[in-house]
């Protein structure tokens, strides 16, 4: 699964999605794009889902017409110690997650 790492996220996250194809926003050039702009870009370059800790998003977008899906950690805070344990729910939700979804991640 091609995933894209929200600019609120942790870069080194992306080491807890072994077998999928993970990038960040600032990576690709996408640092400071709004929401919408952000989503438009991602269906471009075939990107499935946003992972974020944008508890927000949610309803800032219309995640069905961008045909992309949103993972949504709910953590005390974006470190990555705050992240890590919510890894193994994020991971098995990839597995089911179908575009337009927003699903959020909970300790």
């Amino acid at each position: 699964m091609r995933i894209l790492l929200d600019e609120c996220v942790p870069r080194r996250l992306r080491r807890e999605f072994p077998g999928h194809d993970v990038h960040t926003v600032p990576e690709m050039g996408w640092a400071g794009k709004k929401n919408g702009e952000l989503l438009q870009l991602m269906a471009g370059q075939s990107f499935e889902v946003l992972l974020t800790v944008d508890q927000n998003i949610r309803h800032q977008q219309s995640w069905q017409a961008a045909g992309v899906a949103a993972v949504v950690l709910v953590a005390a805070s974006n470190r990555l110690a705050d992240l890590l344990p919510l890894m193994p729910s994020a991971l098995a939700t990839l597995g089911s997650i179908k575009p337009g979804d927003v699903v959020e991640i909970t300790a």
